[in-house]
């Protein structure tokens, strides 16, 4: 089955807002073997979103719209749907009936603008929407499939799980294949030497795929297969996976959509370790994501940002004659914070980050982009160097992975030289 995802709306367009809309959908139809052959965005204009309703359904098994739903003069992707598909709007006394309660719930009047929103095409299974005014349009006819939502993200994503995956799992039930996909994050490791170091993609995969798809974060490989049987696309799965780890395991984190400070919680919460953390160049952003995970409080005890040198000579008992000697942003200075901010909190393990994330700040011997990171516990003190780029966020982001990622490897006894 083919799909294609069409989004309406001049926001999208113009870049005002992000298109995750299409995004989510797309992961959503992948999931039950539903191949999205394009998306598309489309200007609120009458005669254009007509004309890519009328591609898209010629070419397609199913079409899938967001946007346009809404009751004003801009909205137009109802009307647009009724000229299409030649039919009338129809009074829906349900679609009103949802509509007046989520007004009384807000303690509102029903307008007259917004009861019109209970009109829907004739020809329509509704799509009902208890978080919003507008409904969904669910059309059969041809044996394909045109449904259309609200561009509100929540609304959107409710009927996605609600209704319309789970109607299109009924209506197109697979018959005589499998398709299964499985993601694996790694960190560590750039592009170009990861697809070195797997070999023979030929070898590697057979007929199955695989997509590198790289971030400032890492590279995530997206791995699909298609078998007769889904225990067959299973098993091809797992084999194409295990070669994967024996090439490259240690810079693998994760299976699936797991971020590495969830990893890292994990291991922490059941090894009943603690963990401190001394910041500067990254302002606390690595305390701020462990800090996300829920229960983070029986591994995490603290977190110092110590931006100056005065703060790091005062809180952590960095030795102020080593920072004169060898700077702020050095392994030295690096592992004494570490080992300070474990001192004072009494963690099992203290981590520190130091650097010069630019643009301005560098120099020859020390460039903009150079990071030092610190990792103590009651065995070893060390230190490890990196040097990113030029551009200040994205140095922050990947200093902040690569932080995460020096305790896992800590955690999991593998090298943290490589």
């Amino acid at each position: 089955m083919s799909a294609h995802i069409i989004t309406v709306g001049d926001e999208i367009l113009i870049g005002q807002t992000m298109n995750t809309n299409a995004a989510y959908i797309g992961s959503k139809l992948v999931e039950i073997q539903i191949d999205v052959k394009k998306t598309s965005v489309v200007a609120d204009v009458r005669e254009d979103i007509i004309n890519e309703f009328k591609e898209c359904w010629q070419k397609n098994d199913i079409v899938i719209v967001t946007g346009g739903l809404g009751p004003t003069h801009d909205d137009l992707t109802l009307p647009c749907i009724v000229e299409f598909f030649n039919t009338k709007l129809v009074h829906n006394e349900d679609v009103l009936k949802d509509i007046e309660k989520i007004f009384h719930k807000r303690g509102r009047e029903v307008t007259k603008v917004n009861k019109e929103q209970a009109l829907v095409p004739e020809i329509a299974t509704v799509i009902r929407n208890p978080l919003g005014t507008a409904p969904g349009v669910w059309i059969e006819k041809d044996n394909k499939v045109f449904v259309a939502m609200p561009g509100v993200p929540f609304e959107m994503m409710n009927m996605m799980k609600t209704f319309v995956i789970p109607h299109l799992q009924e209506k197109f039930e697979n018959k005589g294949s499998f398709t299964k996909m499985v993601n694996l994050q790694t960190t560590g490791i750039a592009e170009s030497t990861l697809f070195e170091r797997l070999g023979d993609m030929n070898e590697l995969l057979g007929n199955a795929k695989m997509a590198f798809l790289p971030s400032q974060y890492g590279v995530k490989l997206r791995i699909t297969v298609t078998e007769e049987t889904e225990e067959e696309a299973n098993g091809r799965l797992i084999e194409i996976e295990q070669k994967i780890r024996s090439k490259a395991g240690k810079y693998v984190y994760a299976k699936g959509k797991k971020n590495l400070e969830e990893v890292i919680a994990n291991i922490l919460t059941e090894r009943g370790l603690t963990i401190s953390i001394a910041e500067s160049c990254t302002g606390g952003n690595v305390c701020n994501l462990l800090t996300n995970i829920s229960g983070s409080s029986k591994f995490f005890e603290r977190g110092v940002v110590s931006y100056s040198n005065g703060s790091k000579v005062e809180i952590l008992k960095v030795d102020e004659d080593l920072i004169s000697e060898h700077g702020a942003v050095s392994s030295e200075i690096a592992m004494q914070m570490a080992e300070g901010v474990r001192s004072i909190s009494g963690t099992d393990i203290g981590l520190s980050i130091t650097g010069i994330l630019g643009p301005t700040g560098g120099s020859p011997n020390k460039p903009v982009g150079l990071v030092y990171f610190g990792l103590c516990d009651e065995n070893l003190c060390t230190s490890k160097k990196m040097i990113f780029g030029d551009d200040r966020i994205l140095n922050k982001q990947r200093a902040t992975q690569a932080a995460l990622d020096l305790v896992r490897r800590h955690l999991l006894g593998i090298n943290l030289d490589e």
